[in-house]
């Protein structure tokens, strides 16, 4: 990434966060782009993800993640499951750094990633765990649990519903509205919200969708 590269991906991600209606300084700025060339340094090597032009990360990976995070603002604690590479738990890192995040991933390539990342970037507030949630067990719980495109929202609340607070929710990343995986969450659990996303310079279809324990 040489420097009319970076000031032309640095523009971009600057004009996304402005048509999101963000506020981020210019330290969080040159943080996600700190991140951003990381990704594309260490995804050479260990596959991270298959998208391999800068361009296409920032709005695909950047601007997508951070379009998402206004539903976290009032966050405290938030674990991101099946982190990969860090998305959309590292952005969030960034953009509230009074927020404590949690990231998990089974691969641990993608956890020693995560580990360089938070160094590198000098995220306090940043936990990596390496292994399977299920048998995640913190002494702590979290209000939010979060993934992206991680897995079926059935499987995601069953693997992963021990870790939340009481009082939480999940906040699930998908593409198109899951109506069908809606339709099979777990017994006890109901849909609180499904929330459209745009994402700018995306033409696909991104939502959250907000999963809350049914009411005693």
């Amino acid at each position: 990434m040489n420097n009319a590269d970076t000031s032309i991906l640095r523009t971009m991600l600057i004009n996304g966060v402005g048509e999101l209606g963000l506020e981020l300084n210019n330290d969080q700025i040159d943080n996600i782009m700190s991140y951003l060339k990381l990704l594309s340094k260490w995804n050479a090597v260990y596959n991270l993800t298959a998208i391999r032009d800068q361009s296409e990360m920032v709005k695909q990976h950047l601007l997508d993640s951070l379009s998402a995070t206004p539903a976290f603002k009032q966050t405290r604690r938030v674990l991101d499951v099946g982190a990969g590479g860090g998305l959309p738990g590292v952005i969030l890192a960034i953009v509230y750094p009074q927020t404590s995040v949690s990231m998990i991933d089974t691969v641990s390539k993608k956890t020693a990633f995560l580990t360089q990342v938070k160094t590198e970037l000098g995220l306090k507030n940043v936990t990596v765990h390496t292994g399977r949630v299920e048998a995640l067990e913190v002494t702590e719980k979290f209000d939010v649990i979060t993934s992206r495109a991680f897995s079926e929202l059935c499987n995601f609340i069953n693997w992963s519903g021990h870790l939340l607070a009481d009082g939480g929710q999940f906040i699930a990343m998908k593409g198109v509205a899951p109506d069908k995986e809606i339709e099979r969450l777990p017994e006890g659990w109901e849909v609180t919200g499904v929330q459209p996303l745009v994402v700018p310079g995306l033409q696909a279809s991104r939502h959250l969708v907000f999963v809350k324990k049914t009411s005693a």
